[in-house]
């Protein structure tokens, strides 16, 4: 009797720490952003974009065009159990050029500096709606000419 409520109560308590560890916040880090010593070696009006290059890197996200903007996007995620991921934090550091390549501005935004820009989905409709498996496979005989077959 003894033991069958010691194992009982062993396995509440593994079940509750396996419940309260389910329960942990985890984060994730995602793309980069240089550090400001980096950016303090940059002269806006003098340093040209190989410069850039050179000194913090390839961006994660240039302009449009060719030779757009520079950006660069740091995300952290936060995953909570089972609700849907959370952006927590957000930085993005944006280096635009004038006509000649030379750094124009250097701009840093945040998550708090940031708009929410809807997205639209563009997704082709099917033409089977309501339409089951068998139904379809069998709604093609007889649609078919065998002369195609012929040719």
């Amino acid at each position: 009797m003894f033991t069958v409520k010691k194992r009982f109560l062993s396995g509440v308590g593994v079940f509750g720490l396996v419940a309260m560890t389910a329960c942990t916040a985890q984060y994730s880090n995602h793309g980069y952003v240089p550090p400001q010593e980096d950016l303090a070696e940059l002269v806006v009006g003098v340093d040209s974009r190989a410069t850039v290059d050179d000194v913090i890197g390839a961006p994660s996200t240039a302009g449009v065009r060719s030779g757009g903007d520079y950006y660069y996007i740091r995300s952290r995620i936060r995953k909570y159990g089972v609700k849907a991921p959370e952006v927590v934090e957000r930085q993005v550091l944006a280096i635009s050029f004038d006509e000649a390549d030379q750094i124009k501005n250097i701009e840093r935004f945040s998550l708090a500096d940031g708009n929410i820009v809807p997205l639209a989905r563009r997704v082709t409709e099917t033409s089977v709606h309501g339409q089951g498996f068998l139904k379809q496979l069998l709604g093609n005989i007889g649609n078919f000419d065998p002369s195609q077959f012929l040719n």
